[in-house]
């Protein structure tokens, strides 16, 4: 008999604090969620609320004051920077509102750099990511020759290249107009789902958020039910 597979993200009054010139600041103040395999999550709240903190968190890029993390089934807690780091290139996915793409690359190759860190490259999973992402034509240009939509599209498919367990999206469509935002929403939903992973999106847009399955609201550094959106538009 399997055992269960464990949440994609689990976390457990975790807190974390920062020292101010005006003292220390507490950020986040025992936040606990549960995030299943297969699961999407926004994340709202207003600026300074602590969602990219948690968001860091959740990724190995910041170390909590206390509380539990899991990251599929793996404790964080004990993990040193390298350990934290091979644990963001195994299994964490990373789409940030800035790309962040290698300058140095073309689009083939930043597709392909997460999955080849993690040592999961997978040609023909690539290959069908560029595909759906309409990176076709675009594998042989530089981050430097693209819109934004496409260089938001890459880090889409970046991410998902080595099937992570957890995909992590720190307001990510953030700097696209409305109509690219939701294209890009809908394209990472649907990876993300056929990649096996779940997605964590921290967003300022209660019109995005109501299009994943569940929504939590970040306020002074606790978790509360969100504001009520209305229908998706």
């Amino acid at each position: 008999m399997t055992s269960a597979t464990p949440p994609a993200l689990d976390l457990s009054d975790v807190r974390k604090g920062y020292a101010t010139p005006q003292g220390r600041l507490e950020v986040l103040r025992g936040v606990s969620l549960v995030l299943p395999a297969g699961e999407s999550l926004a994340l709202t709240g207003e600026s300074g609320s602590g969602k990219s903190t948690l968001l860091h968190l959740a990724g190995g890029l910041d170390v909590a004051d206390g509380g539990e993390i899991h990251v599929a089934g793996q404790p964080t807690s004990g993990l040193d920077d390298g350990g934290r780091a091979a644990l963001r290139r195994e299994r964490v996915g990373l789409v940030f509102q800035q790309f962040n793409l290698v300058p140095s690359l073309d689009v083939a190759e930043n597709l392909a750099f997460q999955a080849r860190l993690a040592r999961k490259e997978d040609p023909a999973w690539t290959a069908e990511l560029a595909r759906r992402l309409g990176l076709d034509d675009l594998l042989s240009r530089w981050p430097e020759q693209l819109s934004g939509g496409q260089q938001q599209r890459v880090a889409i498919g970046r991410a998902l290249a080595a099937r992570p367990s957890l995909v992590l999206a720190d307001e990510p469509t953030g700097a696209l107009d409305e109509t690219a935002a939701d294209a890009a929403l809908a394209l990472l939903l649907e990876l993300t789902a056929e990649a096996g992973g779940a997605l964590l999106m921290v967003t300022h847009s209660a019109r995005l958020a109501a299009r994943l399955d569940r929504r939590l609201h970040l306020r002074a550094g606790r978790l509360d039910a969100p504001p009520d959106p209305g229908p998706p538009a």
